[in-house]
């Protein structure tokens, strides 16, 4: 499990750099983005993954490990944006931005500390492809939480779906790091 934690960092790191450097580039302009927005943006992230998994070739040059990045850190942006609401402007700065970015990625870690050790490490068992099929699966899921208005009988909310994704989007960077996908 201590190997999982030190991967996980690793994998965040990275994640983390990517979307310091977007900042600099736009600022964290995503609050303008409704909850609904992120999710169909991960959904085409996760789609894109699936055709390339399918058709194993990229017509534009780029793999599917970058849109696991993207999926990660969209996927964090989602989280705040729930808790927050969307703004009519950029009503943060990057440096909360990062703060924020920090505490959800923090909550997230721990849901996969506590799950894995409650499942023994099986998502090492698991293909790439599983992790991409269970990710849409779980976007289908919060499409339909949005539109019933947020709400659930007996199922997780948005935000634990949200946390899975981010997850197994992690997992996939762990085993394509190990070079094991």
């Amino acid at each position: 499990m201590s190997n999982t934690n030190i991967q996980y960092d690793e994998v965040i790191a990275q994640c983390r750099e990517m979307f310091i450097f977007k900042m600099g580039d736009y600022g964290p302009n995503w609050r303008i983005l409704r909850p609904e927005t992120l999710t169909d943006q991960i959904l085409i992230k996760a789609k894109r993954i699936r055709t390339l998994e399918i058709n194993g070739e990229s017509k534009v040059g780029e793999d599917i490990w970058p849109e696991f990045i993207g999926i990660i850190n969209y996927g964090v942006m989602a989280l705040i944006q729930l808790e927050k609401g969307y703004a009519d402007d950029i009503d943060i700065s990057s440096e909360k931005a990062l703060e924020l970015y920090d505490q959800y990625i923090e909550s997230t870690k721990n849901l996969m500390i506590a799950k894995n050790t409650d499942y023994g490490e099986a998502w090492r068992l698991m293909r790439v492809q599983s992790y991409t099929d269970l990710i849409i699966s779980k976007l289908q899921r919060i499409k339909a939480i949005e539109n019933n208005g947020g709400k659930t009988l007996v199922s997780e909310g948005i935000d634990a779906n949200i946390q899975d994704i981010i997850n197994y989007s992690v997992f996939a960077l762990i085993k394509h790091n190990e070079g094991k996908a």
